[in-house]
């Protein structure tokens, strides 16, 4: 980050870092859900990160394009992890965002109002360090967008393709072919190979296709 994008994408990596790891902490995941918990393994870091470390090499050739790239992705990481935890503390319960039936707390694809609102906070938090850091105005609002609609995505493809696992020894939902408990789980919908690292590497992609397509309309370039 700080090679390709100098201290402003410093400054956005420690704004979703920070951030992140705090919020994950305001409530604990729901354990019958079979959670990883609140500390990131390899394969989560770059879930989140590695779309924008690979972009954040576009500011050796254009340094407002490489900020422009890095906060955007990074927006729609930490609206993923603000959804999650903020959403949380709901006392509404979520519903499933392609459908819209209800579904116990903390199931890839369950929204809820507060959830979503917390994922535009997260998003626009990553947009203001951009910002304070010498990046244009406008990146505030256009991370904001980004980071939301990152999150949707990823919320959509939790509920429709993620990978739906049950463990028959504690009869409980798992993420998982392998459950917490040792037991190897049934699958029972979703594409077996699409775990929810890999649905937060694609909405990270996605966002990163839409922080591009933004830049290309605005041409703050020209």
């Amino acid at each position: 980050m700080l090679g390709g994008t100098g201290w402003a994408g410093g400054a956005v990596l420690a704004a979703f870092f920070v951030s992140s790891t705090l919020v994950s902490r305001l409530a604990p995941p729901p354990a019958d859900l079979d959670p990883k918990g609140d500390r990131r393994d390899p394969r989560q870091v770059a879930a989140n990160g590695a779309v924008a470390a690979v972009l954040a090499l576009a500011g050796r050739y254009d340094p407002g394009l490489g900020l422009w790239l890095v906060t955007g992705t990074l927006a729609a990481a930490a609206a993923d992890t603000w959804a999650t935890s903020v959403g949380a503390l709901s006392r509404t319960a979520p519903h499933s965002i392609a459908g819209g039936r209800p579904v116990p707390p903390g199931t890839s694809g369950g929204v809820t109002p507060l959830g979503s609102l917390g994922a535009a906070g997260g998003a626009a938090l990553v947009g203001a360090a951009a910002v304070a850091s010498g990046g244009p105005a406008a990146l505030l609002p256009a991370a904001t967008l980004v980071g939301f609609l990152g999150m949707a995505a990823d919320s959509l493809l939790g509920a429709t393709l993620q990978a739906r696992f049950h463990c028959a020894a504690c009869n409980r939902a798992s993420e998982w072919p392998v459950h917490r408990c040792g037991a190897a789980t049934i699958h029972r919908g979703g594409l077996p190979w699409l775990d929810n690292d890999t649905v937060n590497f694609a909405a990270t992609g996605l966002a990163a296709g839409l922080s591009l397509a933004l830049w290309a309309w605005r041409c703050p370039c020209a």
